[in-house]
């Protein structure tokens, strides 16, 4: 048996499944027309060009290695890492990505061992975790994945403590610093503004320059530096790290301010002044920590919003011996020719080859395909699909490996890609400290050559221009916009991890969705039927004996009801026992892998689709037929039901569109943005779509990986978000600029996807476009509050009534003016 290779997507087949008239070859009719449509941009050759470079053509003695690192946050920090593991001898090249944690690491492994990279790594609050790349056995790398998805739990709950430490230290230790603080100083700087006899009085009682005042000065000067460098330190860190890459960002911004303050007052100390800015030191400390407290648990809850998702991995498989008893093992324990049994309603735990008998199997979460498919003995069957009729004894290949774990290596190895997205305030920062930094200079140097003023003092005059002048509060007003749109987000069904979705968002161009179980419900219902209501009884007496989603939905439609309880689920679910009891009616039943037939009270019956009648030599009116081109217009299934030789009935079974799916497409293509409706069914289920004017594209029987080779040739035209809900689709979810997940899928497709919708209504894709454009708004009204500060500060500067008071009354109207419109509904419901 010969195979060739896909020229889309790489996959591997047997030859002349697709009849072309060129040399290349195509897997499906889906690839054929992917390529027909889209044209030749991006070949399979091309596709794999990036892989080639870090997988087997690297040559030996080279490893990928991916490493999981806490701490990362901004694309300073990916500079940062990626030019420390550079640094170390025997590493080629180094890529990492802030939004997914992640670093990949291409090296010699003679040269350099993983340890040496995770030690390398694991620097200033940074901390590497090893995640296997699954160049051994697919298992092994996602077993690794889960555990290391574990450890990372552990660690950053760990972290999250120590940030709510240092969030409870910022707020209460600094609250009871400000309170003695306050009502002493403050009404000493407000005498300097206001001519009034008592507040001299007291100013004259609470001498600064006496030997009480210099201990009370001194002490707030410790308790100060205990605030910022404690509760201020990861912004310290990433002020530090942006300056050793030359990447300024707001942390810089922060930095420069709560430094200058308090390096201003440590001077004013010695120099025994009393116009200190501690307070501004402690407040700026404990609202940005604060807010990066807030953010942090706003990412907790969407995380524990998804924790609901099904898991569609199997770590263990039930090993069946000559003698018939079975033993558990783990899967990694299992090798090539072992007998492993899976029960009806069980997953099947790796790819293999079916030994014996035959089974019914839905590879739904793998293909995509709607509808189970009958497997004879001989028949390849997937690994993670579900046995939904009978038992399966499958016979381990080569590789012990599921289909599932491909997929999630695929995904592992998609998402290292860095989105290269860096915060709009971040680029504001690099122009501001510039700015402030050659004003500072200019004026604290002009001061002391030309106006001949004290080194000193003209030290505390530039410290003053860059207390003024720098934006501090942007690196307030980012993170606190991010944090609120995410919450508001979340209260809505949609979960958002990273604050750069939103901006990607923005930019999409095209818009791809998975039909089955995204546009549809993926559970399949009786739509229509027309035969006599006894044929229908006795046909879901027949059915009861099958088990797949159609069956299912005939079962709940015409079971006597006593019966009706005891259905199948059309997942597989566990069998009746009682099943015996409820079919026995039935004398004969034969399963046929497009239907089934049998007898029940001497009526023989036969169950199916059209193709199953003439292979049976049964009549067919041509008014069935027409039924029949009418339903599959639709996008759904016809069966038709016989007795005796001849059809008699029909019933239409449909996998249902969702509610509300037109009009998201509607209002998507008012946006101007271009829909692609992506498949694993056939081209008959997806006509119903392809008439909605707003659809662009229909492509169905696209295997996985040519929905992987879809986004990517889409790409070439275009930003592309990829709407799925099944492990199929998790590939093309992570190589899509925007992935978004809907609710009803699986764990592997959430952690593919950069939005999960957890309610599982598709009119929550529309909403994250509108509140990605509200963000985007709010985000840009904040960056101008934030610069109320300094509009404040300047003006004080330039009338003479620029001290410490008038900075904290900056803070606050800065400050509370940007709480104030975060609290503002993001976009309407």
């Amino acid at each position: 048996m010969s195979f060739d290779e896909c020229y889309l997507c790489g996959r591997k087949f047997q030859s002349s499944v697709v009849e072309t008239k060129s040399e290349i070859q195509f897997c499906s009719t889906g690839c054929h027309d992917v390529h027909t449509t889209l044209g030749d941009e991006t070949s399979s050759e091309t596709i794999e060009s990036k892989e080639k470079d870090t997988h087997e053509s690297l040559g030996e003695g080279i490893d990928q290695t991916f490493f999981r690192i806490d701490g990362m946050y901004s694309a300073t920090c990916e500079v940062f890492l990626e030019s420390r593991a550079e640094k170390q001898e025997g590493v080629v090249d180094a890529e990492a990505s802030y939004v997914t944690e992640t670093i990949r690491v291409i090296h010699e492994s003679d040269h350099v061992s993983k340890d040496e990279l995770r030690d390398t790594l694991s620097t200033l609050g940074y901390t590497a975790y090893l995640r296997e790349h699954a160049s051994k056995n697919a298992q092994e790398s996602t077993s690794t994945t889960r555990r290391s998805r574990e450890i990372d739990g552990i660690r950053k709950r760990r972290d999250d403590q120590l940030l709510d430490f240092r969030y409870a230290a910022g707020l209460l230790f600094g609250a009871f610093l400000m309170v003695p603080y306050v009502a002493i100083m403050y009404p000493i700087h407000l005498a300097s503004i206001l001519d009034w006899e008592a507040l001299h009085l007291f100013e004259d009682t609470f001498q600064m320059s006496g030997q009480g005042g210099l201990i009370f000065l001194r002490i707030y000067f410790v308790l100060t530096g205990v605030i910022l460098f404690f509760t201020g330190l990861p912004v310290l860190r990433g002020a530090f790290i942006s300056l050793k890459m030359r990447r300024p960002n707001t942390d810089l911004l922060v930095a420069i301010t709560v430094l200058s303050a308090y390096v201003y007052g440590t001077v004013a100390v010695l120099l025994g002044r009393n116009d200190l800015f501690f307070d501004l030191t402690i407040v700026v400390a404990a609202a940005v920590t604060a807010v990066a407290f807030y953010e942090s648990s706003v990412k907790q809850r969407a995380l524990n919003r998804l924790t609901e998702l099904t898991v569609s991995q199997v770590d263990t498989a039930r090993v069946y011996a000559p003698d018939g008893t079975t033993n558990e093992v783990g899967i990694e324990e299992l090798t090539s020719n072992d007998l492993v049994l899976a029960r009806q309603g069980e997953r099947i735990p790796v790819d293999g080859e079916l030994a014996e008998s035959s089974c019914s199997v839905d590879e739904a979460v793998i293909t995509g395909e709607s509808l189970p498919v009958l497997k004879q003995a001989g028949d390849n069957v997937i690994g993670g699909s579900i046995v939904t009729d009978g038992a399966a004894l499958i016979q381990v290949g080569e590789n012990a490996t599921s289909s599932i774990d491909r997929i999630t290596t695929a995904v592992w190895d998609l998402q290292s890609a860095t989105h290269s997205v860096q915060r709009h305030a971040d680029r504001l920062a690099s122009r501001a400290i510039g700015l402030v930094g050659g004003a500072a200079v200019v004026v604290g140097g002009g001061a002391a050559t030309i106006l001949d003023m004290s080194v000193v003092n003209a030290f505390l005059l530039f410290l003053l221009v860059l207390l003024v002048g720098s934006p501090w509060a942007l690196g307030f007003a980012t993170p606190l916009s991010v944090a609120t749109s995410l919450e508001e987000a979340l209260r809505r069904g949609i979960v958002v991890f990273d604050e750069t979705v939103f901006e990607r968002l923005r930019d999409i161009d095209i818009v791809v969705f998975d039909k089955t179980g995204t546009l549809t419900t993926g559970e399949m219902d009786v739509i229509e039927t027309d035969a006599p209501p006894e044929l229908l009884e006795a046909v879901a007496e027949l059915e009861r004996r099958a088990s797949h989603p159609a069956a299912s939905a005939i079962v709940s439609a015409f079971a006597r009801e006593s019966n009706a309880s005891d259905s199948l689920r059309s997942d597989g679910g566990v069998i009746d026992e009682d099943k015996e009891k409820d079919t026995g009616r039935v004398s004969e039943f034969t399963s046929h892998r497009s239907g089934v037939e049998g007898v029940i009270d001497g009526t023989k019956l036969l169950v199916g689709n059209p193709d199953l009648f003439i292979q049976q030599g049964w009549m067919v009116s041509d008014d069935i037929e027409s039924r029949v081109a009418e339903a599959r217009g639709f996008g759904r299934l016809p069966v038709i039901i016989g007795r005796d030789g001849a059809a008699e009935g029909i019933i239409i079974v449909g996998d249902e569109p969702r509610d509300g799916w037109d009009g998201t497409i509607r209002r998507l293509g008012e946006r101007g943005t271009e829909v692609v409706i992506l498949t694993g069914d056939d081209e008959e289920a997806t006509d119903f779509f392809k008439r909605h004017k707003d659809v662009t594209h229909v492509f169905a029987g696209v295997p996985p990986e040519g929905k992987t080779a879809t986004i990517r040739r889409l790409k070439s035209g275009g930003q592309v978000a990829m709407v799925g809900d099944g492990t199929n689709d998790a590939p093309a979810l992570a190589t899509a600029d925007l992935g978004i997940s809907l609710g009803s899928g699986t764990a592997l497709a959430a952690d593919a996807a950069d939005i999960a919708i957890v309610d599982d209504e598709i009119s929550s894709v529309e909403t994250a476009f509108d509140l990605a454009k509200a963000a985007n708004h709010r985000v840009k009204q904040n960056n101008i509050g934030a610069l109320l500060y300094n509009g404040i500060a300047i003006l004080a500067v330039a009338v003479g009534f620029f001290n410490p008071l008038t900075a904290a009354v900056a803070v606050v109207a800065c400050g509370g003016l940007i709480v104030a419109n975060c609290q503002r509904e993001l976009a309407k419901s």
